[in-house]
């Protein structure tokens, strides 16, 4: 029998290295890999391992990420108990700034007392990976353990397994003891907690700047890392939506790519993701690109290494060069070309 367990996503993070792509959503509302969003992959963990309460802290430009997750039906949390919640900052305070705020927490303190769950899980908003939860909380009683934090080679991937009890013994103290934070609480109380560490064997990843999102987004197109990230048995979910199958035209040349549902290929794509209802036209050439839902690119271009944010337009003839470790970004609606002129 699973083990009863609350979750906690931290949406309140905001981070400065990836601004181009936050500027109209949070950084859980990121898109990823041609049909997700960033908060899909912690919450889909939570829903694989029975968790069946999930509350959202968010923050900052959270309309994107509501009208995505909507009432959670795609992840099974549309219940009449228990089910999705969203509990936004009651104001814009500083406290609120670091992940696992207990401020924050405390400013909510009733829907931790109203759960009956034993167990908390916390995380944050951004971490891409597969995890069995339930197999981290067995460890987690068996050891006898306060805290147990979820590590990739040795590194956090904030993502937290502590009894509910323990939860509101913090959240209870921390104004007295000091400690703003869950992250403070485990890196300064360990000699009054017994924490412990679990180690996650498979593919993770942390997106927190423009390079990591580029990094991690083009490791999506190696085989190993979509047979670790994208299980059979338990599945990655997001907003469904109904489009018509890719069309690829007479000319079109596509290597090494993901290409998501809805668009249209004229050209030439290699080594590129490409979202939902996107038009390529003909001699156009993509390489090591990042093209999101609803863009259009002009015929003859010429664009390599580039993220292209939703609804960018770009006409006839341009050419963008950008490097991996630089990669260049059109923000959102972005007009470039000759269609600036028309």
């Amino acid at each position: 029998m699973k083990m009863s367990m609350l979750g906690i996503i931290d949406a309140t993070i905001q981070k400065p290295e990836i601004e181009e792509l936050t500027l109209n959503r949070s950084l859980a509302a990121v898109p990823f890999g041609g049909r997700y969003r960033l908060i899909d992959f912690v919450l889909s963990n939570m829903v694989n391992s029975g968790i069946e309460s999930v509350a959202i802290f968010p923050k900052h430009q959270y309309r994107s990420l509501m009208d995505h997750l909507g009432s959670g039906k795609e992840w099974d949390l549309n219940r009449k108990r228990d089910g999705l919640f969203f509990l936004p900052s009651q104001d814009i305070h500083e406290e609120y700034n670091e992940f696992g705020s207990f401020r924050q927490f405390t400013d909510h303190l009733s829907y931790f007392m109203r759960s009956t769950q034993e167990f908390a899980v916390i995380t944050n908003c951004n971490t891409v990976c597969n995890v069995d939860l339930q197999v981290v909380l067995k460890r987690h009683i068996d050891m006898g353990c306060d805290v147990t934090e979820v590590t990739k080679d040795g590194q956090s991937l904030q993502m937290y397994i502590l009894s509910k009890s323990k939860l509101m013994d913090l959240m209870d103290g921390y104004r007295n003891n000091g400690y703003r934070t869950l992250q403070e609480a485990i890196t300064n109380g360990r000699d009054e907690m017994n924490i412990c560490s679990y180690e996650h064997e498979g593919y993770a990843a942390v997106i927190d700047s423009i390079q990591s999102y580029f990094k991690f987004s083009m490791e999506l197109l190696k085989p190993r890392v979509w047979q670790e990230l994208f299980l059979q048995s338990a599945p990655i979910f997001t907003k469904v939506k109904d489009e018509p199958p890719t069309q690829y035209f007479k000319d079109s040349l596509v290597r090494n790519s993901m290409i998501a549902n809805g668009s249209k290929i004229e050209g030439h794509v290699e080594n590129s993701i490409i979202f939902r209802a996107v038009h390529i036209e003909k001699g156009t050439v993509l390489k090591n690109c990042i093209v999101m839902q609803k863009t259009h690119i002009g015929q003859d271009c010429h664009l390599e290494n580039v993220i292209f944010d939703k609804d960018v337009k770009i006409g006839n003839g341009v050419e963008i060069i950008g490097s991996e470790d630089a990669p260049k970004v059109l923000k959102k609606g972005t007009v470039q070309g000759a269609l600036m002129n028309s």
